[in-house]
């Protein structure tokens, strides 16, 4: 679809966007192109190029993948104006917790937590010598609603990230930086094809019979519908801009009305 955009709301601007070559990350690394950003992302493996994009082939959920792409904004960039960490998703197979092991539950930290945290740790510094910078964690409603058949490693991986959200926003709000936290709901990408898939492997059935797992497990949706990866993505590019500049430390729902509590 085409994006509508203010083509010089990002001007000038350095976006780092993790994990930002499907799905969710791919909306995001496109919002803000539309929005005339620079943008840099990761790649396990070759990307097609794409004009105003840096791609750094590295590993995020290794130390050395998140120095490689950390290095490379770096020296190519100057630095990094805004933060959008997208990285995240589930591999784990269904069959609740008795099917996680050690390295399923490592696996999944390595990717919704720990791939963040490094890169905060080595890009926040140079905004808060500049005393300005923008950080947006996406999150999701599982760290509230997790669905125990598939995703509890998932869950726990988020819930802490959203944890650690907030305590950094504790700290770096007094020094110009600002943090938040995007917290979807079933989105529609790749990622959550390949869940329904692993639910069908492991309790047989259709996909559709997969997809009702889930839909059960969150309580329906009331909108309707899974939120489009567009749509996530402009939420993040909000918070990111000039116009969210009181927006700090909060954590914005995005899921149709899936949480029903306060």
């Amino acid at each position: 679809m085409t994006i509508k955009a203010d083509p010089t709301e990002f001007e000038g601007k350095r976006v780092l966007v993790s994990g930002g070559t499907k799905g969710l990350g791919c909306a995001t690394v496109a919002r803000f192109l539309a929005g005339g950003a620079r943008v840099i992302t990761a790649a396990r493996g070759h990307a097609e190029p794409i004009d105003g994009v840096e791609f750094v082939q590295a590993d995020l959920t290794t130390p050395e993948g998140g120095e490689l792409l950390a290095n490379a904004a770096l020296e190519h960039l100057g630095g990094v104006d805004i933060l959008a960490h997208v990285i995240g998703g589930s591999s784990s197979p269904g069959g609740g917790f008795v099917a996680l092991t050690d390295d399923h539950w490592l696996a999944e930290l390595n990717l919704n937590l720990l791939a963040t945290v490094r890169l905060d740790r080595l890009l926040i510094p140079q905004m808060i010598e500049r005393g300005t910078g923008t950080v947006v964690h996406v999150t999701s409603i599982q760290s509230v609603l997790p669905l125990p058949e598939a995703t509890t490693a998932y869950a726990s991986a988020k819930a802490a990230l959203r944890t650690y959200s907030k305590s950094l926003s504790n700290e770096l709000g007094p020094k110009g930086v600002r943090v938040n936290t995007v917290s979807p709901g079933w989105i529609m990408t790749e990622s959550s094809v390949d869940l329904l898939r692993r639910l069908q492997a492991a309790n047989g059935g259709t996909i559709e019979e997969a997809r009702q797992v889930v839909l059960d497990s969150l309580g329906g949706i009331p909108i309707g519908r899974a939120a489009e990866p567009y749509e996530v993505a402009d939420l993040i590019a909000y918070l990111a801009s000039d116009r969210a500049a009181a927006i700090h430390g909060a954590e914005f729902v995005i899921d149709g009305g899936t949480v029903r509590t306060v």
